[in-house]
């Protein structure tokens, strides 16, 4: 069985609107109720206990005014919280759990699909203790797909998403990769990459476009009451807050967009796409001089983008290794050239005449790279 989520825009009425606040006031409440009963137990016994959120109905009235099945997610987070902490796997390691705070808390939950209380209609999605809630389907499911759950999360711009869960048979693809048809990537900083074609992917950098906007509105935020730690927030202070949070959320809409479209061309262009391995957050340090053009990128992003939507079509990504030295052989000879790791030469000069930008050649030397790798799995 395979899964595939779906994320619907949200309009829910006023009441409604109450609602997903108090369901998410009542997950952080519990979450805290039980990390906390957790670690007194410890301090006592040694051990962290098995806690359940029925516990504390009795106490706290409220908690039975909400969907239960989002109270018994909050339990399976925790769990999974203790258990990536002590995980003996480095990539599952995130600390010890913390308590979850009333103003910094991402505003979400989980409801899971109990004999159709997750629905969809034409221009709604039902969810339980909350009714039928307005929605944008801008995309339908399959016939054969059921819904496991639906996750309800509130924006910082003040919108509303209903992520939608769905499982399906796995599909039988008979597409055959065709191996010839493929490219290279290798990433610049300006303009996402370049391609062993030569052509570049995009030359937008949204956040410095809107970096002067968005600056105005913080210095107006900053003058308005509330912009003190101890400050009560005067209600000009939240008007402000929600204008400078859609300037930012437009910012990642319009990257999240490119990212989409620049993805899919490529998915749906080449069978083979081969890239660099390379680790964006430690080439974003102020140890190279443009750590902000490296995030406005979201390189990292696009090739999450890429990975699954060639799987879905049953072709390739290989990614090369990030100590290969692409950018220092020259794709004709395979002369190595060890001042080119100075990033301030553009243009890489070989003694066999070859003269070419420094990011098409690296390109080109990943698309090799990476065909090799593929044909050694073969």
């Amino acid at each position: 069985m395979a899964n595939k989520a779906i994320k619907y825009r949200l309009y829910p009425t006023t009441e409604q609107s109450i609602m997903f606040a108090k369901t998410f006031g009542c997950c952080r409440k519990v979450y805290n109720l039980m990390l906390s009963d957790k670690l007194e137990a410890y301090k006592s016994t040694g051990k962290f206990p098995m806690v359940t959120p029925a516990k504390y109905k009795t106490e706290y009235p409220f908690l039975k005014e909400v969907d239960s099945l989002a109270l018994a997610n909050v339990q399976l987070n925790l769990q999974a919280a203790f258990r990536n902490c002590f995980s003996r796997d480095r990539k599952k390691k995130n600390g010890f759990p913390k308590f979850k705070s009333a103003k910094h808390s991402r505003r979400s939950y989980t409801t899971n699909n109990q004999h159709g209380t997750v629905s969809l209609s034409d221009k709604s999605i039902r969810l339980p203790k909350i009714g039928a809630v307005k929605a944008v389907i801008h995309r339908r499911p399959g016939d054969e797909w059921h819904i496991k759950s639906a996750t309800v999360s509130q924006e910082s711009d003040g919108k509303y998403y209903a992520s939608v869960l769905f499982e399906f048979a796995d599909p039988v693809n008979t597409y055959v990769a065709d191996m010839t048809n493929a490219i290279g990537l290798d990433y610049a900083s300006d303009g996402l990459y370049v391609d062993s074609n030569g052509s570049i992917g995009s030359n937008h950098k949204y956040y410095r476009e809107s970096q002067k906007k968005l600056a105005k509105a913080q210095r107006r935020l900053s003058r308005k009451q509330g912009s003190l730690k101890n400050e009560t927030k005067s209600n000009n202070y939240m008007k402000q807050l929600r204008k400078v949070n859609r300037i930012h959320r437009h910012i990642a809409n319009q990257r999240l967009d490119n990212l989409h479209k620049k993805s899919t061309e490529i998915a749906n262009q080449y069978d083979v796409v081969c890239v660099e391995s390379l680790n964006m957050k430690s080439m974003s340090n102020k140890g190279f001089g443009n750590g902000k053009a490296t995030l406005d990128n979201g390189y990292g992003m696009f090739l999450s983008m890429l990975e699954y939507k060639l799987s879905d079509r049953n072709k390739y990504l290989i990614k090369a290794d990030k100590w290969f030295p692409s950018s220092q052989i020259c794709h004709c000879c395979g002369t190595l050239h060890p001042e080119m790791k100075d990033l301030h030469i553009r243009t890489i000069r070989c003694d066999c005449g070859l003269t070419m930008n420094r990011d098409q050649n690296a390109a080109i030397n990943i698309l090799t790279e990476g065909l090799r790798m593929l044909a050694e799995k073969a």
